[in-house]
């Protein structure tokens, strides 16, 4: 925090500088230039943000208020690159059906222009959005998804009632990749359906405070995650020492934004294991998010083994002592990793 500061501190000494005409600049002691730069200096870091975003840990100026915002985002190959991700603060990724997987996008710090393609609801999809008292979004929905939102288990718009309306079709892309909906949409389908956009239930991760990164556990620069022998969906991280940042690749393609053209940089990957189970001839599954389980956290370029719970419906890592994992400030990437026979994952990383 206090590079930061001296960085602001000195942009605005420059712009005083530079206000001044040429003959003042000649004509003022360098003393009392140096005397005018220190109290700047001072001045900016008694002016620290006092609050940061609940799900990335950036500071701002004023407490969060805004409901978090979270849709199903298409992860087939004919939906990459998808809208949207570089500006979610948190992304959960988990089997759908077969080999396919799909995301969770979490808004809240951010809400961008376009968000997907978006795709269908499945049970625990909602269950996660309950947990975190989101606002949903998605197009399209599995018998027991249906079965939850008719009875309004959470708050959201669904393109099957709004395709046209808050959702609209891409036509450089061909159903069902094609489905997007702008952050203006999102507000309106709110208000449509009555439902507020402000922060209530307020559940927040812990971060480590300032410029300190973790250094626990064991070296791991690169890290995999591989669903099944159909390379399609599975994913790579790669740690850059420099910004801190994991890259992330899907099928061996950096992840990017649509629209931003902006790689994803990830302060934090972890993984959760959970029991999964098929449950219809669609392949669709259950998957156990309740039951809590074994865990590990990517960060800082190193690995290490914790676990994870349910805590009404939040999911968070926890360390040994019990107390929760703190994570860098930043981006979040979750993975739901099948512990199953017959349906496991593997995940490795190396130095």
């Amino acid at each position: 925090m206090k590079k930061r500061v001296f960085l602001i501190a000195a942009v605005l000494s420059a712009a005083v500088v530079a206000g001044c005409s040429d003959k003042e600049q000649v004509e003022q002691p360098e003393a009392e230039i140096e005397e005018q730069e220190e109290e700047v200096l001072v001045a900016d870091a008694e002016e620290e943000l006092p609050f940061v975003t609940p799900f990335t840990g950036e500071p701002i100026a004023d407490e969060m208020t805004t409901r978090p915002i979270v849709a199903t985002i298409n992860n087939h190959p004919l939906a990459r690159p998808q809208s949207g991700l570089a500006q979610a603060d948190v992304v959960y990724e988990m089997l759908a059906e077969g080999d396919v997987t799909r995301f969770l996008a979490l808004y809240q710090s951010k809400i961008p222009q376009s968000i997907g393609p978006i795709r269908s609801a499945r049970s625990y999809f909602i269950d996660i959005a309950k947990g975190l008292d989101a606002f949903y979004l998605a197009h399209g929905y599995s018998p027991e998804a249906k079965s939850m939102l008719d009875k309004r288990v959470v708050e959201g718009i669904n393109g099957m009632q709004y395709d046209g309306i808050y959702f609209n079709r891409s036509s450089e892309r061909k159903a069902p990749h094609n489905s997007y909906i702008s952050g203006e949409n999102v507000v309106a389908g709110a208000e449509k359906i009555g439902a507020s956009l402000l922060y209530q239930k307020k559940v927040s991760y812990p971060f480590y405070e300032g410029e300190d990164s973790v250094k626990i556990g064991t070296q791991a620069s690169e890290v995999a995650i591989n669903y099944s022998t159909n390379g399609k969906f599975n994913s790579q991280y790669v740690f850059d020492s420099e910004t801190n940042r994991y890259a992330r690749f899907s099928a061996n393609v950096q992840t990017i934004d649509y629209v931003t053209q902006q790689p994803i940089e990830l302060a934090n990957v972890l993984f959760f294991e959970m029991p999964h189970q098929i449950i219809d001839n669609e392949g669709r599954r259950a998957i156990n998010i309740k039951n809590g389980g074994n865990a590990y956290v990517f960060q800082s370029g190193m690995m290490r083994e914790v676990k994870w719970k349910n805590e009404d419906g939040f999911l968070v890592a926890i360390e040994e002592d019990g107390s929760e994992v703190k994570l860098v400030p930043g981006q979040t990437w979750v993975h739901f990793v099948p512990t199953s026979p017959g349906l496991a994952s593997s995940v490795t990383y190396s130095q």
